[in-house]
């Protein structure tokens, strides 16, 4: 028999995962320089509001801390418990949408009814919705993989849930999410290996259908045309976007200096939400400008490198869930970027752990957790599967009729270049008849028995 010894070096349960570096890294620098950002952005919007000058950096630093907290314990639960709990969570995030739109429970801002009341603070519903649909997503994909990647019906369910989701949120309105919405689920149904002959047909219905949908409301209309040519109307139509333009142009190469901007003093509005890259770029010059886009890069890309390698270790939930997210802080942060550029029109997307945003913020660093999380248990697998192929390479598998001698009952090495092998001990005639024909030894989960 093995030593107590040996069994308990065999374990791999025991075996804990790290967190991935480079990813906390460009979280931690993203972070860091939202709080600045925030702080430098906001000094215009509380002197117009008459709040202190500390007001929206106060409540950014509170979310930020209730949503560091939320990483935290999300990076500590095992993703098959998520896994799970998929189909609650789904039903947790639709009730969300409905309970938006019910008086008394949601808030009306701006004309639009987006926030649910919570007295002390308002909580964007399409925020935990985006987390809660990447979870749900993932969970499909794993269990009925075939069905996504060779029929129509597989693209079914995600089609209706996803519809369901931007009906909801057009009820709001919040086109922007629901586009958004409807992006991260074409991405990850895409990545689930989907036939691109199966994805062209929803395609060519959903583009057309929101096509229609932002043409349909006047205010859509006038940020359409304002993006088109913002400079014919700069006071009224093309305000936001002509401010931030003049904003990225202040900057050039090395900014103005933080703290220094003008454009934030009420000509550029939302300075400290939508148009905080503005900011960041009249303050920072072209070279701040590409800090942020390589943190982004860097935290995207290194996203989808973890969801490949969760693909390589037989991580298929993990993989998606990676994914899903790297999808979703991508596409926002392009949006968000492009928005302040002039390239795309305005948005009303912030800027991913950067911009102050409450809800946004919190849901954003929670997934960043789950992020985390993946990290850690794609480290852990290779860990187990490396510490599998060291045993199964130092132990060497005995003769027909033969047992290795535990490790504590061997003899010391003799002083040769080349290793002995070990001694073999006739098996006992206690052992079965059948192990003792069959020569080996079966193994199990954490031993070898």
């Amino acid at each position: 028999m093995i030593s107590d010894r040996l069994r308990q070096a065999l374990r791999l349960g025991d075996i804990e995962g790290r967190y991935d570096g480079w990813l906390l890294g460009a979280v931690a620098a993203l972070v860091a320089i939202g709080v600045v950002m925030v702080a430098s952005s906001s000094i215009g919007v509380a002197a117009r509001l008459e709040v202190g000058s500390f007001y929206f950096l106060t409540k950014h630093l509170a979310f930020l801390a209730f949503g560091l907290f939320g990483a935290l314990v999300i990076s500590r639960i095992e993703l098959r418990a998520l896994e799970r709990r998929g189909p609650v969570l789904l039903l947790f995030a639709l009730a969300l949408l409905v309970l938006v739109l019910v008086p008394g429970i949601g808030s009306e801002v701006n004309g639009a009814r987006r926030w649910i009341n919570l007295g002390v603070a308002g909580f964007q519903a399409v925020e935990a919705v985006k987390v809660v649909l990447i979870l749900w997503l993932a969970g499909y994909l794993v269990r009925h993989r075939e069905q996504v990647q060779n029929t129509w019906w597989g693209l079914i369910k995600p089609s209706v849930i996803a519809g369901a989701m931007v009906m909801l949120l057009l009820l709001q309105p919040d086109f922007g999410s629901a586009a958004l919405i409807c992006a991260i689920v074409a991405g990850m149904v895409f990545l689930g290996g989907v036939r691109i002959a199966n994805l062209i047909a929803p395609t060519l219905i959903v583009l057309p259908a929101m096509a229609l949908l932002a043409m349909s409301e006047p205010y859509r209309v006038r940020r359409l045309t304002s993006f088109l040519d913002p400079w014919s109307d700069p006071f009224d139509k093309g305000f936001q976007l002509t401010q931030a333009l003049i904003a990225i142009g202040r900057g050039e190469w090395f900014g103005v200096g933080l703290g220094a901007s003008v454009q934030k003093l009420s000509f550029l509005p939302e300075a400290h939400t939508d148009f905080i890259f503005a900011v960041i770029a009249e303050e920072t010059g072209f070279i701040g400008v590409l800090v942020i886009i390589g943190l982004f890069a860097l935290l995207v890309g290194r996203g989808f490198w973890l969801g490949l390698s969760a693909m390589e270790a037989k991580r298929p939930f993990a993989g998606y869930c990676a994914f899903g997210i790297s999808l979703w802080i991508g596409m926002q942060a392009f949006v968000s970027i492009g928005v302040n550029l002039g390239l795309l029109p305005t948005k009303g997307l912030t800027l991913p752990l950067i911009s102050a945003g409450g809800s946004s913020v919190l849901m954003t660093c929670v997934a960043v957790g789950l992020l985390l999380r993946v990290s850690y248990e794609v480290d852990r697998t290779h860990r187990q599967l490396a510490r599998i192929r060291q045993n199964a390479a130092a132990v060497e598998p005995p003769r027909e009729g033969q047992i290795p001698v535990p490790p504590a009952e061997r003899p010391h090495p003799r002083p040769v270049e080349a290793a002995p092998r070990p001694r073999l001990l006739p098996v006992p005639p206690s052992l079965d008849a059948a192990s003792a024909r069959s020569g080996r030894i079966e193994p199990t989960l954490g031993a070898i028995g």
